[in-house]
């Protein structure tokens, strides 16, 4: 494809998004603007809260409040701080410091803290806030959230804890769970403990989300929790630091009120331009509850349209006094003193809360104090107690939603089990029915005497092209094995040659797609965790999509296309998924989260789609899939994982992992080789057939029909025989 066509074709994933979220925001404008009485307020944004709260996950049983112990005290002028844990979940124990009045105050307001996803609860304005109110009669408690601090496991580094959070919300999507969800509910548990105390004044609690991800997660728990009095979410809702400043004249029409994917999970909540729980709409919601509306560096009062909203909802609710903003100074781009950095929340942020505090609570404005505390004297954590591992208790949770999956989908008798994964995997995979292909282009020259090439632009819905390659053999109506690897038909067509020259030799037809995002239709750049790669993808679940299920339906409109040739023999295909990425040595040491060069990445895409594609095809007669991972639980199993975001699919682990897929497959042809863990090292041939026991099982009765490991299989001559041909 020439350079200028294939620039054009690799923004076609980014180009499809952004028309699908600006439809997002469409429909957001057309039903906001029917909003004229606090009960039209209320039929726009329950439904969409609802929503919110079904896609952070399943919430834990029981409530009331946790268990909880202070493990030390520290004094100070004014002030004392408790260093406790509590029992967040079963298996989870939070570390946090509780900032009292010294002497203490009866029915107190209190103050969460949420730290951004710079550092931990210790760090020096967070002292300085808890310090500062503490010592005008408030309760202040500041948390570590999940892979932060004393919850850290990974070792330390340069923004390893922020880095982190990318390997925490792959895995926790995988569960059908979200890093938010997790970090909202550890913020609904501190509420529980504070409401636990006496000292505590219940209609006072008001929630404080830091810069650089706190205002995130303070948002959502607020939007959840009717018990927080007011919410001051930072850079959440509205315009973001990245945002240019000023603001067009025109912004509520073209702003962005959806927003975009990105490796942090908590900043790109899923399903949200799905299904209208968009930021603006999370923050709007705490009304007639409190809030300020507050941003860390300049801001466009004049312009801003999440403003004028908000403004809007509390005037309907009557309550335009409980809406109040605090902002900084200068861009992002600028330095101090000329912009208003700061790691959670700056003395100059806080100008602006102070009298809004006031007057609603009777909290005098302070005088600001600062008499920072070491790590050591805000410890929380003590020898005597027993902290499980996050990773571990993902694991386990992994293992158990797997398990009963496993045992849900035994109890069925075969066509029920295969009509039940078909309507579980299209549950979490999105819209995955083919549209109507159609051909832009197509040329045709001859190879050898005996075989002829095509080189085909299939559209398969508009604005989206396949490129592919279609290689036939003289034979009259060929059977076809249609091939599928992340890094494309070219790649395929170099790294094995002579398996594809065999099968046209044995009168198989070969037929080599592009799906979108793969090959000439990739994006540019690595496919690392920050790339534009992950962020496609990353939008794609806010749109209540994944691309694992949009690559799927791109195979099945090639599948329907290659069905409408005369000349081909389509009842006779077969599916051949590959991986080209190169595998970790066993027992590597995982080097620190983005520094230096990164271990290798598997590439799954081709065997899951292929497998995937079977399991929605009848017409597809076998399955090749190589490169595989072997079950999305294997990203379970250890502290870091190195899967493309693109290859995740959220949720797979409580509906039938890939075992349970392959196993349905049966008695169709399978071939399972080169499998790899979550940590992309091969998996010995006695750990695949462990892991893959359903399928052992399913194929008993045909074992000829199962290639699972087995050392050196000639994938050529197993597709031929599985195809009928010699």
């Amino acid at each position: 494809m020439p350079a200028e066509e294939r620039r054009e074709i690799a923004s076609m994933l980014r180009r499809d998004v952004r028309a699908r979220q600006a439809e997002a925001n469409r429909r957001d404008a057309a039903d906001w603007v029917r909003v004229a009485t606090p009960e039209d307020w209320r039929r726009f944004s329950a439904p969409r809260i609802e929503a919110l709260r079904r896609s952070l996950g399943a919430l834990p049983p029981g409530r009331g409040a946790p268990e909880a112990h202070v493990t030390s005290i520290v004094a100070g002028p004014g002030y004392r701080v408790e260093n406790l844990v509590f029992r967040s979940r079963e298996d989870t124990v939070v570390s946090a410091n509780l900032y009292l009045p010294a002497p203490p105050r009866p029915k107190m307001p209190a103050f969460i803290l949420v730290h951004s996803h710079h550092n931990p609860r210790t760090q020096g304005e967070l002292q300085d806030m808890g310090m500062t109110w503490a010592r005008q009669g408030c309760a202040v408690f500041v948390m570590d959230q999940v892979g932060y601090g004393e919850r850290r496991q990974h070792a330390q580094g340069p923004r390893q804890d922020y880095r982190f959070r990318h390997v925490h919300g792959i895995k926790l999507q995988v569960l059908g769970e979200s890093l938010m969800g997790w970090m909202a509910w550890d913020l609904r548990r501190g509420v529980d403990l504070l409401w636990s105390r006496p000292d505590v004044d219940p209609e006072k609690v008001i929630l404080i989300g830091s810069v650089a991800g706190g205002g995130d997660v303070a948002a959502v728990a607020a939007a959840l929790d009717e018990r927080i009095a007011c919410v001051i979410p930072f850079n959440f809702g509205g315009p973001e630091p990245e945002t240019p400043f000023p603001l067009p004249d025109d912004a509520e029409a073209t702003f962005n009120y959806m927003g975009e994917g990105s490796w942090e999970s908590t900043r790109c909540l899923r399903s949200s331009g799905r299904d209208g729980f968009l930021p603006w709409v999370i923050v709007a919601s705490v009304a007639p509850r409190r809030l300020v509306y507050a941003h860390e560096f300049s801001w466009d009062r004049a312009r801003d349209p999440v403003w004028k909203r908000l403004e809007r909802v509390f005037a309907l609710h009557g309550a335009p006094d409980r809406l109040a903003f605090t902002h900084g100074y200068g861009l992002l781009q600028g330095q101090p003193p000329a912009a208003s950095h700061c790691n959670n929340v700056g003395a100059a942020h806080r100008r602006l809360i102070h009298p809004a505090l006031e007057r609603w609570f009777g909290v005098a404005v302070p005088q600001e104090y600062e008499g920072r505390r070491s790590e050591e004297e805000l410890r929380c954590l003590t020898p005597s107690i027993v902290v499980r591992p996050f990773d571990r208790v993902l694991a386990a949770l992994g293992a158990d939603r797997a398990a009963a999956a496993r045992a849900a989908l035994a109890r069925l008798p075969a066509s029920s089990r295969l009509e039940r994964l078909r309507r579980d995997w299209r549950a979490v995979l999105g819209n995955i029915e083919p549209g109507k292909p159609a051909v832009r282009s197509a040329t045709a020259q001859n190879l050898t005497a005996n075989s002829r090439l095509e080189r085909i632009l299939l559209e398969v819905e508009p604005g989206i092209v396949v490129p592919m390659l279609l290689l036939r053999p003289a034979a009259a109506k060929p059977a076809v094995v249609v091939g599928l690897v992340q890094e494309g038909k070219a790649e395929f067509l170099r790294l094995r040659s002579k398996a594809i020259a065999s099968l046209l030799e044995r009168g198989i037809a070969v037929c080599l797609p592009d799906v979108r995002g793969t090959g000439e239709t990739r994006p540019e750049g690595t496919r690392q965790y920050q790339s534009e790669a992950t962020a496609i993808s990353a939008t794609e679940w806010m749109l209540g999509q994944t691309l694992v299920g949009s690559r799927l339906r791109d195979l099945r409109s090639v599948l329907r296309y290659l069905r409408e040739r005369a000349d081909l023999d389509t009842r006779r295909t077969a599916l051949w998924g590959e991986s080209f990425a190169p595998a970790n040595p066993a027992g590597f040491a995982d080097p620190p989260l983005g520094e230096g060069t990164p271990p290798h990445h598997s590439e799954p895409l081709g065997g899951l789609v292929a497998l995937v594609g079977a399991l929605y095809e009848d017409g597809v007669r076998a399955v090749a899939a190589r490169g595989l991972i072997a079950g999305y639980e294997s990203l379970l199993r250890d502290l870091f994982c190195y899967v493309p975001h693109d290859a995740v699919v959220p949720g797979v682990l409580g509906i039938g992992d890939l075992p349970e897929l392959a196993a349905a497959l049966a008695p169709r042809p399978l071939l399972l080789d080169a499998l790899v863990d979550g940590r992309n090292c091969p998996v010995p041939a006695a750990d695949a057939r462990r892991v893959f026991e359903p399928v052992l099982r399913a194929y008993r009765s045909t074992p000829g029909r199962l290639a699972l490991a087995e050392p050196e299989v000639d994938a050529a001559a197993w597709l031929a025989k599985a195809l009928g041909e010699r």
